[in-house]
């Protein structure tokens, strides 16, 4: 069980890249093109945790995930001549997805850069949105240097899939619906790879609920955000192995670090069984598709890594995209 802290509130919110004025805007910019996500309970959920469990279903979101939120915001806000020119992102596959239909649907080329080991359904997916998929040896290659080469000899406009200030805006509007939807929370958990859904999620919850504490959750073995919230320094994992592929960012970023550091109140790990298990129980129960990722936050709650008896609890569950054919190795 986690001992709560009270999150590390030195910078004042002022001087940081997202506001919540930022996420009221983006969901303005989202109306009518992301979903509103369905919420979900389960009374089994709520007996074995003795709380009020409300999952907040980013997996039935446009791309089978929340990345869509962020990935629209941000291509919305650029000017004529970038949108001409181009984009491209590097990204392991929901971010991908969620750039290629979110330039399909502004009338925005797109190039991914995507790890040859990423989910085959994620690659097959994107490139149907329409986008130019270029594969790289994770091994050998770091993404964003050669996104960043790309883009140069290309001239085009780099949309990074979290260190962004229009990403984490839009991202936080899952949780803005999910709070305006059930109520005032005690506790929201939020799975964490580069921090711009926990980092938009408690900025809208520090609104919205401002008693709510924000945690985020990462698998043990990709770990630096967890290290770096309570060392207060960011710290790198080099190609992080786990199953949770949206979690295998190598840190948190210049614009997420800082907001993770003042809006959300503590990092919480869980195992790589802890994340398989609760995405079978998912499945079995709530009947809902989850990935790996997509697991993360709730296996906090139901390995009993973080508990809050007699709480009102929000978890979002943050994606359903499994290539089914690997399921077998999971």
């Amino acid at each position: 069980m986690v001992a709560f802290t009270t999150g590390n509130k030195g910078a004042d919110s002022t001087t940081l890249p997202v506001s919540y004025a930022d996420v009221e805007a983006a969901a303005s910019t989202l109306k009518g093109q992301a979903h509103r996500t369905p919420i979900m309970t389960s009374t089994t959920v709520n007996e074995r945790t003795n709380s009020q469990v409300f999952f907040k279903c980013e997996n039935f979101q446009r791309t089978g995930s929340f990345k869509f939120r962020g990935a629209y915001n941000a291509l919305a806000q650029l000017s004529e001549a970038q949108k001409q020119r181009g984009v491209l992102t590097h990204s392991s596959g929901n971010h991908a997805q969620a750039i290629a239909l979110a330039g399909k649907l502004l009338g925005i080329s797109t190039t991914i850069v995507m790890p040859e080991d990423a989910p085959a359904v994620k690659q097959a997916a994107t490139r149907g949105y329409g986008a130019e998929v270029i594969l790289y040896n994770p091994l050998e290659t770091t993404r964003e240097e050669l996104a960043q080469s790309i883009a140069g000899d290309r001239n085009l406009t780099v949309v990074p899939p979290y260190d962004h200030p229009h990403v984490v805006a839009g991202q936080g509007t899952a949780a803005k619906e999910l709070i305006e939807e059930v109520g005032m929370l005690d506790l929201l958990l939020v799975c964490c790879g580069g921090g711009g859904l926990v980092s938009g999620s408690a900025i809208a919850a520090s609104v919205l609920s401002p008693s709510c504490r924000v945690i985020g959750v990462e698998p043990k073995q990709a770990d630096d955000a967890a290290r770096s919230f309570y060392s207060q320094t960011l710290q790198t994992i080099h190609n992080p192995q786990t199953i949770a592929d949206g979690a295998r960012t190598p840190s948190l970023g210049n614009i997420t670090f800082p907001l993770v550091l003042h809006y959300v109140h503590d990092m919480v790990t869980v195992s790589e069984d802890a994340i398989r298990s609760t995405m079978f129980f998912l499945w079995e129960r709530l009947k809902i598709v989850v990935e790996p990722t997509g697991a993360l936050a709730a296996a906090a709650l139901l390995e009993g890594v973080v508990s809050a008896p007699n709480a009102r609890i929000g978890v979002i569950v943050s994606g359903g995209n499994v290539d089914l054919q690997a399921i077998g190795k999971l």
